[in-house]
């Protein structure tokens, strides 16, 4: 009974902490920054979500990441309430560092641009050749440029946070740029394609 009404205290608490969310198609749930923000609560390592964001909200990430830690041993509803809240508080602060406000996380199999879809299959498979197709032949030669930067900075020690940094500004440069914007985001910026940082080791 008293740990029953511990739970329900800390669910009320963490309710009461989390940001209002909004309709959004960009972060979902199987998305790159929640899934590596997923790996970073099963492993216990903040490494593996912290190239999503930039150095200046490492501090808020980790202090909620350090709190979700201790309240998922409350149980299950207490740890699912934790994730969200960690996982939320993630998505904010990368929307928040492209000059986004935030939109929430959209549930798994949200649909994805083919765009982004054939840029994400092009960095797994280590081939553009069906995305260069799908693009205006006046970008391919910089496209292709992008792909190889992202190819280059892939692979990466989970804990050399600097390293991942790297790529996922090489990787949103080259995603971005498939999809017709000119400019690059900063080096900790954020993507609308699936690919999650699984080249981590």
């Amino acid at each position: 009974m008293f740990r029953s009404h511990i739970t329900r205290r800390v669910a009320a608490l963490l309710a009461a902490l989390r940001p209002g969310v909004v309709q959004a198609h960009c972060d979902t749930e199987d998305g790159p920054a929640v899934t590596a923000g997923r790996r970073a609560l099963e492993t216990g390592n903040l490494n593996h979500a912290l190239p999503w964001i930039p150095a200046e909200g490492e501090a808020e990430l980790r202090d909620v990441f350090d709190k979700a830690l201790r309240v998922r041993a409350l149980g299950d509803e207490a740890a699912e309430l934790a994730d969200r809240l960690f996982i939320e508080t993630l998505v904010r602060i990368h929307r928040m560092a492209e000059g986004v406000g935030f939109t929430g996380v959209q549930p798994s199999g949200a649909e994805l641009d083919p765009v982004v879809a054939a840029a994400d299959d092009a960095v797994a498979t280590g081939s553009d050749a069906a995305l260069l197709a799908m693009v205006p032949e006046e970008r391919r030669a910089e496209l292709h440029e992008r792909f190889h930067a992202a190819l280059a900075a892939r692979d990466f020690d989970v804990d050399d946070v600097a390293a991942a940094r790297r790529y996922v500004a090489a990787y949103v440069g080259f995603v971005k740029y498939a999809e017709g914007e000119e400019h690059d985001h900063h080096g900790a910026s954020h993507t609308h394609g699936e690919l999650a940082l699984s080249h981590s080791h």
